[in-house]
C-alpha cells in the first residue's frame, strides 16, 4: 500500500529531474558555437592537428595530460583527464582512423569544461566524476583516413590477442582506471536509417552485449538506461533519427569485452545527416549527447529509467541511397521499362588524404519502393536519355552543354588528376562512348526528358535541374577518363 502511495511521488520527482536536464541540454545546444574548436572543421583531421591543442591543455592546471602509449608509427597516445570525483569515466575516440566525428566533439567538450559558464552543472559533473579522454586512438589510420592501423589490423577486433600497441594501451587503461562507464565513440556509414523509416540513423547507440545470449546484468542495464536518456535528448534536435546498433556479440571486440570486464559500455555511432557531409551537425549532437550523459551519470538520475525503454529505440537498418530516382522510363532493345535507380555518391580520397572527390555508382535498380534516400526524384513521365560526347578544347559554359545533352567532352587532358570541378566528364580524343546500358555498378550519367525536352541531367550521380543556375545546386564533380 505504501509503495502505491510513493509511486506517484517518485514519478513526479523523476519528471522534474528530466525537465531540468532538458533545460540544460537545450542551453548546451544553443550555445555550442561558443565552445566549438575552430581548427577541426573537416573530417580528415590528423595527429598533427591535435598536437597544438593538447599542448594547450598541458599548460592548463584544470587538465592532466599523460602520454600513455605510442602507435606503430610512433605517434603519441595521450590520456586527458579532468575532475576530482571518485567515479572514473573513460571515453575514447577514433579507434578507426576514418571515424573522427567524436574526436572533434571531445575538443569542443574540453573548451566547455574550461569555460566559466554552466558553473553549477560542471561542479556537479566534476565533483562526482573524474573524466578520462583518449582522443584518436588510431593516429596512423587517421593519417591516411583508413579504418585500420598501420599493421592492417582493425583495433576493435584485437581485444583478445592484443597485437596492436594501440589495443594494448586501451586494455591497460581500462584495467587501471576500472571505469564505471566507458564511451566507445565511432562513426558509421551514412547509409544507415532508423528501421522502417526514411530518417537517417544520425546517431546510433548500443549497450554492448557481453555474451552470445545477450543477457542483461546490472552493468549492461546501467548503459541501457543512460542510452534511453541520451535518446530522449537527441530526439529534440534530430527527431526520428536515432537508431539502435546491432547487439550481436563479437568476442574479439573491445566494446563487448569491456562490458564483460565490468564497465558499462556505451557505443555512440555517428551516421549521416542531410547536407552535412563533414558531419558538423552530428559533431554538435555528439557534444550534447556526451555532456548530457555525464550529467545524468553524475546526478544518478538515470537509475529510475526503465531498461524496457531501450528496446523501443528503432534498430539500425541500411536502406538509404544518396539519390533515388523513381518510376523513370528506360528504353532497352526497342521496349520501354519502368525503373527505380538507387545511386551512391562515394567519396574518393585525394592525394594527401585531406579532401575527397565523388565517384558515384548505381547501387541497385528495379523496384526500390522499400528503400529511402537523402534525395528522391519522382521521374514519372520522364524518359532516360543517353549522354552525348563532343570535342572541344575549352568549356566556357557547362550548363549550355548539358542543355544539349552533352556530358562528355573530348580534348587535351591534364597530366595528373582523376576529376574536374565542373559537372562534365573530360575524356581523351580516343574515348568511345559505347552502348548505353544501365546496370548496378556503372557510373550514373544520363539525362531526363519530359514532353520532348531535356529537364534534368544526372552527372556522376548528382541530379541537376537544367532550369536552375549550376551555382545554386549541389553538382558534385565530373571525372577524367583517359
Amino acid at each position: 500500500m505504501m509503495i502505491k502511495k510513493l509511486l506517484p511521488l517518485a514519478i513526479s520527482l523523476l519528471s522534474l529531474t528530466i525537465t531540468a536536464q532538458d533545460a540544460l541540454t537545450s542551453k548546451l545546444y544553443e550555445t555550442y558555437e561558443k565552445y566549438k574548436e575552430p581548427s577541426l572543421e573537416k573530417r580528415r583531421i590528423k595527429h598533427n592537428d591535435l598536437k597544438p591543442l593538447i599542448e594547450q591543455l598541458k599548460s592548463n592546471p584544470k587538465f592532466e595530460v599523460q602520454k600513455v602509449g605510442e602507435s606503430i608509427e610512433g605517434r603519441d597516445l595521450n590520456l586527458i583527464s579532468i575532475g576530482f570525483g571518485s567515479e572514473n569515466i573513460f571515453l575514447w575516440s577514433q579507434m578507426h582512423g576514418d571515424e573522427p566525428t567524436a574526436t572533434q566533439a571531445i575538443f569542443d567538450i574540453f573548451h566547455f569544461l574550461d569555460s566559466p559558464d554552466f558553473k553549477e552543472e560542471k561542479e556537479v559533473i566534476l565533483s562526482k566524476l573524474k573524466l578520462h579522454f583518449l582522443p584518436m586512438l588510431n593516429p596512423d589510420g587517421a593519417e591516411v583516413f583508413q579504418r585500420r592501423n598501420a599493421l592492417g589490423v582493425d583495433i576493435n577486433r584485437d581485444a583478445l590477442r592484443l597485437q596492436s600497441p594501440e589495443g594494448q594501451t586501451l586494455k591497460r587503461l581500462r584495467d587501471s582506471l576500472d571505469a564505471s562507464f566507458g564511451f566507445n565513440l565511432h562513426d558509421q556509414s551514412r547509409y544507415y536509417n532508423a528501421e522502417r523509416t526514411e530518417k537517417p540513423a544520425t546517431i546510433s547507440y548500443l549497450a554492448t552485449a557481453f555474451n552470445y545470449e545477450k543477457d542483461i546484468n546490472d552493468v549492461r542495464a546501467k548503459a541501457m538506461k543512460v542510452i534511453v536518456f541520451m535518446n530522449k535528448i537527441i530526439q529534440n534536435y534530430a527527431p526520428g533519427q536515432v537508431g539502435r546498433y546491432s547487439d550481436d556479440f563479437e568476442p574479439r571486440a573491445f566494446g563487448d569485452n569491456i562490458a564483460k570486464w565490468g564497465t558499462s559500455l556505451i557505443l555512440i555511432e555517428s551516421g549521416g545527416y542531410p547536407d552535412d557531409r563533414e558531419k558538423q551537425e552530428i559533431r554538435k549532437l555528439n557534444y550534447v549527447s556526451i555532456l548530457s550523459a555525464l550529467y545524468t551519470i553524475a546526478t544518478k538520475s538515470y537509475e529510475n529509467i526503465p531498461t524496457e525503454d531501450y528496446e523501443k529505440i528503432p534498430k539500425n537498418d541500411r536502406m538509404l541511397f544518396d539519390l533515388k530516382i523513381t518510376n523513370a522510363t528506360y528504353g532497352l532493345l526497342g521496349k520501354d521499362y519502368i525503373l527505380d535507380l538507387g545511386i551512391m555518391q562515394y567519396e574518393i580520397d585525394k592525394k594527401g588524404h585531406n579532401d575527397f572527390y565523388y565517384r558515384s555508382s548505381v547501387s541497385d535498380q528495379g523496384d526500390l519502393s522499400t528503400y529511402y534516400a537523402y534525395e528522391t526524384f519522382d521521374a514519372t513521365g520522364y524518359k532516360i536519355i543517353p549522354p552525348k560526347v563532343v570535342s572541344m578544347e575549352t568549356v566556357s559554359s557547362p550548363l549550355e552543354l548539358l542543355h544539349q545533352g552533352i556530358a562528355y567532352v573530348k580534348g587535351k587532358l591534364p597530366e595528373e588528376g582523376a576529376y574536374v570541378e565542373m559537372p562534365l566528364f573530360k575524356v581523351s580524343e580516343t574515348f568511345e562512348l559505347g552502348d548505353f546500358n544501365l546496370q548496378p555498378g556503372v557510373n550514373p550519367t544520363f539525362f531526363l526528358e519530359k514532353n520532348g525536352k531535356l529537364t534534368h541531367a544526372v552527372i556522376n550521380g548528382f541530379l541537376i535541374d537544367l532550369n536552375k543556375p549550376l551555382e545554386n545546386q549541389e553538382t558534385g564533380n565530373g571525372l577524367i577518363y583517359r
